[in-house]
């Protein structure tokens, strides 16, 4: 009788501990990117970057001018037969010296607009990731998934966490 009740014991403990980790497992998903567009936020960084870009090109456009203008006298010049070779080689040299600046303006300005870019939307990001978070955990979401990333998924066994993240933010 004894071994019985044991027996029976440790099948009920079996039973309970099977039905336990038998728990549903709740995955859900999101389009990051598309969260992202509907944060106004996003505008606001968009803008800043959009000016930033814009004055950049307004500089270089005034360089490209300047050499242009100096490209031009070089020709008008170099037509007149009684330029010296020093005179030559000085304008030409202010040409390249210009040429270069050029360059150097340009590959200094990608990487301005890079490091802005990152600098205006690195915390939108960290807030769409917070909130993302945030309602995970709130929902008991095992794992959220980007739909952009995953190559399957079945929706109907995962919760599109879109419409709770918007409400998280104050979102439409």
């Amino acid at each position: 009788m004894r071994h019985f009740l044991s027996v029976i014991t440790f099948s009920l403990l079996l039973f309970v501990g099977a039905s336990a980790s038998a728990q549903t497992l709740k995955f859900g998903h999101i389009d990051f990117q598309g969260l992202i567009s509907t944060m106004p936020e996003r505008e606001v960084a968009q803008k800043a970057m959009a000016k930033m870009q814009t004055d950049l090109e307004s500089q270089l456009a005034v360089m490209q001018k300047e050499y242009q203008t100096k490209g031009q006298e070089y020709v008008a010049l170099v037509k007149q037969a009684t330029i010296t070779d020093a005179i030559r080689q000085a304008k030409e040299g202010d040409i390249q010296s210009l040429q270069e600046r050029i360059q150097t303006f340009q590959q200094q300005a990608q990487d301005n607009l890079q490091k802005e870019e990152t600098k205006q939307f690195q915390p939108v990001v960290e807030k769409a990731r917070k909130a993302i978070g945030e309602v995970a955990k709130e929902q008991g979401m095992l794992y959220v998934f980007e739909v952009n990333s995953v190559l399957y998924f079945n929706a109907a066994q995962s919760t599109d966490m879109m419409p709770l993240v918007k409400t998280k933010l104050g979102l439409k």
